[in-house]
């Protein structure tokens, strides 16, 4: 059986996925990678032994970027064989598409051809920052489970309470989580985590909603905390740092004890990322929007006063 053929759409400002995700299904050139401009993911890649540790099945045949030239350097970078003119000259030479864009107000623009041609697409995070746009995406879809979207921490074992952990914490009362940068960027990389772990206690709008903005000198970082009540669960603060150096991480606090997630491998949970992706969404036909819905709600808590 052929590989799957993926396309993937770039690159907007600070994101390097299109680099990694492409390059955790065909390998990579290490000297081209290297001057990619995230020197994290060279760094992360170079602790992988390739193939063995790309995705088997799958490979990145098409990229479009909005500067030719910027497509051409991932391209090299990650052993795509073909620059795309233009995102919709993809549509009949692949079989899914990887939008490895955040900029979520790009979204529905980018992604709209690709769900008029049946593709099934990830849509990078967050897939939206408000119900609306999240509806228009869906509003699109021809099919159940054409449309995935997660930050991967959602699929990063450090990120999840096992049952042990639940167990000891006895009621969760509280929950507070750090990001660095801005909200609507980042806040995603913890609320898909904690709408995990919480489940049902994280069921129902959210309640008491009250938000803060640092405004540091009168710039704006993107930085805003963020504090709720789980309309059947736990009290909740979501700090987004802005341009303060800051690990990403989550504290349950319950009734029984307490514990901390701290996210720390970027390569483990993209793949796993991308593999539930390959599985859910181009094989299967597993619907995310539920899920997606909420962690949405969430996110859109940051832009009441925008």
């Amino acid at each position: 059986m052929s590989d799957l053929r993926l396309g993937i759409l770039g690159l907007s400002p600070g994101n390097g996925h299109p680099y990694s995700w492409s390059a955790i299904f065909n390998g990579y050139e290490p000297e081209a990678m290297a001057d990619c401009g995230f020197p994290a993911i060279p760094d992360y890649l170079s602790r992988q032994s390739f193939p063995a540790d790309a995705i088997a099945g799958a490979r990145v045949t098409h990229v479009w970027t909005q500067d030719e030239a910027l497509s051409q350097k991932v391209a090299a970078a990650a052993r795509i064989p073909y620059v795309a003119p233009t995102p919709e000259a993809m549509i009949g030479h692949v079989d899914a598409i990887l939008l490895a864009r955040d900029d979520a107000e790009n979204h529905l623009a980018l992604a709209r051809p690709f769900l008029a041609a049946g593709l099934p697409i990830y849509i990078d995070k967050p897939l939206a920052l408000s119900r609306a746009g999240a509806e228009a995406l869906f509003a699109l879809e021809q099919r159940a489970g054409q449309i995935f979207s997660c930050s991967a921490l959602l699929h990063a074992p450090e990120m999840r309470l096992s049952d042990g952990q639940k167990a000891s914490l006895g009621d969760i009362r509280h929950v507070s989580a750090r990001v660095p940068k801005s909200w609507a960027k980042y806040a995603i990389h913890v609320v898909d985590p904690i709408l995990a772990a919480l489940g049902d206690a994280a069921a129902g709008p959210p309640r008491d909603v009250c938000l803060f903005r640092p405004g540091r000198d009168g710039h704006d970082d993107g930085a805003l905390t963020v504090s709720f009540r789980f309309e059947n669960g736990p009290s909740c603060t979501i700090e987004a740092l802005g341009e303060v150096a800051a690990p990403i991480e989550v504290g349950y606090f319950g009734t029984a004890g307490f514990c901390q997630t701290s996210f720390r491998d970027s390569f483990t949970a993209f793949r796993a990322a991308l593999e539930v992706f390959l599985a859910d969404s181009v094989k299967g036909r597993v619907s995310a929007r539920d899920r997606l819905f909420r962690a949405v709600e969430i996110v859109s808590l940051g832009h009441r006063d925008t």
